[in-house]
């Protein structure tokens, strides 16, 4: 008994449905998948909603382009519609439309017989329906052509003063009552509208449509009809099945988000009518991912250079849409409008793919500003190949768009200038930051740009000066972006050199990168004179942290513990010692290194100022006796010897002129 009841209670909302249709002389046929209960009770779940009207079989017959009714009576009027001829009777005409009663008047005062010509909207194939009904012949209704036949009895006036149950109530009655009630029916009827907008403006069909669908994404699915939930997982039968008021229906289940299942549905309107649905579901409230999901659909369906990700969201049967480069950019600028603007709603790949779209088809400067903006709000989700933009063709300066990425490098730093101030991260969090991970990025891009001869200094110094230096925990990726770009430019200045040089912070290179600066010739050589200092310092301090370890292995040593030491023990005392020594080699190697540069630096300070006094004197006559080998090195000895007296020999005189 509880079981009847339950089934009784869920097809309750359908039987509704059949009494509403039925009370206009209705007879509503579900067109459909077929389902099937374990009673052998068999329902039809409603796709497109179809009323059949009349009861005349084979009332016309088609010759060529022509229609002729079948009753056997000669007709007396032809109706011509575009490329179509239909050669009617006056009465079924006349006692149902009140535009054909005056036409028919006025052309049955005409010599040539009564001709009359039509410009009804939804063109041949509609006054073929109409003529239909004016017969009482068999048709259907259905969503398709209901908007056609609505605006076509608006025009030929068939109210209800020409007949109880005209056209127009027949037609108004099925679009408010049926079609505007589920998803599918009213996104046909709208999409109908598309051939015949000014008329079914006049009548207000498209915004009954649009309010209608911008509904149904925020009701609840079980209204819908939709198989019921439970516990976040469609019920399924035991075959796998779902099942709708427990009636199994054959189908498997959706892997897909229960927010877009709406998504490829709308990408068949015209974006016309697509933006006005847009707008009416942001009105209704409508969550701004679910409108952006819908946006990057629609765009990746009719814009080439956007490619769909062939992965499990991707839309079955996808096929890129047909549009004129001006339509193109049209669609660009108003999806870039459409577009909430709250982060992340839409991948960052998306946003690259629209932005070089608006490139290349030269979009409006407001839309590729706000196009970088948007990328600038989420930079850190960006990836390195997306960063990659190519120069236009009439832009042939450098390889890559540099000062595009440098102006959503500005924007992402004005958002987030105050959540990456130094003081607000330590060091273990730095690690995980959007700042840094947008640092990196950028030390990356810099590198794959850094080979293009036509670079200039300035700028590629420009982008690498952007990122504040606390978002690099180390610059070994800006030392191997400036090491390319050095490469590839050999001709640079030694002050262009130096100026890209100095952003390296040479405390904040690794060991191997600090291993690779000093053997670099390519460096100035106070840059490779402030490697080898810090590589030093460090290691020094790696040398006192393992000379420590070993002083305490070695007190350990001296009073073992009742088990005594173990082979791993000692087989870890012996490679820590190793790898001390190692250390101490290599330190000591640095510092002779480093003596025998400074000491080439102070020989090639004095050769250079003795050789311009040398110039001097040779222009005004003069000759000087340089000073010999011994007294420089007595001179140098000063800082080996601090009890030593300076023995600067100060009795030799400067020999008087020739002159």
């Amino acid at each position: 008994m509880n079981w009847f009841f339950y089934r009784f209670v869920a097809f309750l909302p359908h039987f509704a449905q059949i009494v509403r249709c039925c009370k206009f002389g209705f007879f509503l046929e579900a067109v459909g998948s077929r389902f099937e209960s374990k009673s052998g009770i068999r329902l039809h779940c409603a796709e497109m909603a179809c009323v059949k009207l009349g009861s005349k079989t084979d009332a016309f017959q088609r010759q060529g382009q022509a229609w002729f009714c079948t009753s056997g009576l000669p007709s007396d009027v032809v109706v011509e519609v575009e490329e179509m001829s239909f050669h009617l009777h006056k009465f079924p005409l006349l006692s149902r439309s009140g535009v054909m009663e005056r036409l028919v008047e006025e052309a049955s005062q005409g010599e040539e017989g009564c001709v009359i010509k039509l410009d009804i909207p939804g063109g041949a194939k509609t006054f073929e329906t109409v003529a239909k009904f004016c017969y009482g012949a068999k048709l259907e209704l259905t969503a398709a052509n209901v908007v056609y036949l609505r605006c076509a009895a608006e025009y030929l006036e068939m109210t209800e003063e020409y007949g109880e149950g005209n056209l127009i109530s027949r037609t108004e009655s099925f679009l408010d009552q049926v079609v505007l009630e589920t998803w599918n029916d009213s996104l046909q009827a709208l999409q109908a509208c598309d051939d015949i907008l000014s008329h079914a403006e006049q009548l207000g069909i498209p915004r009954r449509c649009i309010d209608s669908l911008a509904s149904k994404p925020c009701a609840d699915r079980k209204l819908l009809g939709w198989p019921v939930m439970e516990h976040g997982d469609p019920l399924q039968s035991p075959a796998g099945s779902l099942l709708w008021n427990g009636i199994s229906t054959g189908a498997q289940p959706n892997s897909s988000s229960s927010e877009d299942w709406w998504y490829d549905d709308a990408s068949v309107l015209s974006f016309a009518l697509y933006k006005r649905l847009i707008l009416a579901m942001q009105s209704q409230g409508v969550k701004p991912e679910i409108i952006a999901g819908s946006l990057n659909s629609y765009a990746k369906k009719y814009l080439p250079g956007l490619h769909w990700s062939r992965g499990p969201t991707a839309p079955r049967n996808h096929q890129v849409g047909s549009l004129s480069e001006e339509d193109q950019k049209l669609l660009v600028e108003e999806i870039d409008y459409l577009l909430p603007l709250e982060k992340g709603l839409v991948p960052s790949k998306f946003l690259f793919g629209l932005l070089k779209t608006a490139r290349i088809l030269r979009a409006s400067p407001l839309c590729v500003s706000n196009l970088e903006k948007r990328i600038g709000l989420q930079l850190d989700q960006a990836a390195l190949e997306d960063l990659l933009m190519p120069t236009l063709m009439y832009s042939m300066e450098t390889l890559y768009d540099v000062d595009c990425v440098s102006r959503i490098l500005d924007h992402f730093l004005a958002m987030d200038q105050v959540a990456a101030s130094p003081g607000s991260f330590d060091e273990g969090q730095l690690l995980l930051t959007p700042m840094t991970m947008v640092a990196k990025l950028i030390d990356g891009y810099l590198a794959e740009v850094a080979p293009d001869v036509n670079l200039k200094p300035p700028k590629f110094e420009a982008l690498a000066a952007a990122v504040p230096e606390y978002a690099r925990p180390l610059d070994d990726g800006l030392y191997r972006s400036i090491d390319i770009y050095l490469k590839s430019h050999p001709w640079l200045a030694d002050a262009d050199r130096d100026h890209l040089c100095r952003l390296i912070d040479c405390q904040k290179l690794s060991l191997e990168a600090c291993t690779h600066a000093a053997q670099n010739e390519r460096l100035p050589l106070r840059t490779i004179i402030q490697v080898l200092f810090f590589e030093q310092l460090q290691l020094r301090t790696s040398v006192a942290g393992c000379m420590l370890v070993s002083d305490n292995l070695d007190i350990s040593g001296q009073a073992p513990d009742e088990e005594g030491w173990t082979t791993k023990a000692v087989r870890e005392k012996h490679a820590l010692k190793e790898n001390m020594d190692n250390m101490r080699s290599r330190v000591s190697e640095l510092e002779e290194e480093c003596w025998k540069m400074r000491e080439e630096i102070r020989n090639l300070g004095r050769t250079k100022r003795l050789s311009i006094w040398g110039n001097v004197a040779k222009k005004l006559g003069f000759k000087f006796q340089m000073c010999s080998a011994e007294e420089g090195s007595v001179c140098n000895q000063k800082e080996g010897n601090d009890n030593s007296k300076l023995r600067n020999d100060k009795e030799k005189k400067i020999p008087t002129s020739n002159v």
